[in-house]
């Protein structure tokens, strides 16, 4: 677990954009149980969500169409409302950060960090917009 005052920050980061953070297994499930389309938002203090992630997402959410819900969990410090929002993206194994957009619950786009690190913010931004065009 990460020093809670060097989190907020992130975490502000993040839910400024009007993301809902999601602290428990029972608000992740009441999240992806809401029908449209979810984005979950696996936040990390890792210089990777620094750097691309969280501002991409942030350059995403200006594009016209984007998911009915907006959500985070933070990994390492909520681990059981990340573990929860994990099984909803099985085939995919754990990474920090993770963007998953799911459909009335069913997980149809994933970025991994390997689909974030070393990425610049706007190509982020586009491989999101590009998914919420699709899906929502």
């Amino acid at each position: 677990m990460y020093d809670p005052d060097l989190v907020q920050p992130m975490r502000e980061e993040v839910t400024h954009l009007g993301v809902k953070e999601l602290r428990t297994p029972e608000e992740v499930d009441s999240a992806v149980k809401k029908p449209g389309t979810t984005l979950i938002f696996v936040n990390s203090v890792c210089g990777c969500a620094a750097g691309g992630a969280r501002p991409g997402l942030k350059l995403s959410l200006l594009h016209k169409k984007k998911p009915d819900n907006l959500c985070t969990v933070f990994a390492g410090m909520d681990t059981q409302a990340v573990e929860k929002a994990r099984e909803y993206f099985k085939p995919y194994r754990p990474s920090s950060p993770q963007i998953a957009i799911l459909k009335d619950g069913k997980l149809v786009k994933m970025l991994q960090r390997q689909d974030i690190e070393g990425k610049d913010p706007a190509m982020i931004a586009r491989t999101l917009t590009e998914a919420f065009d699709q899906y929502c």
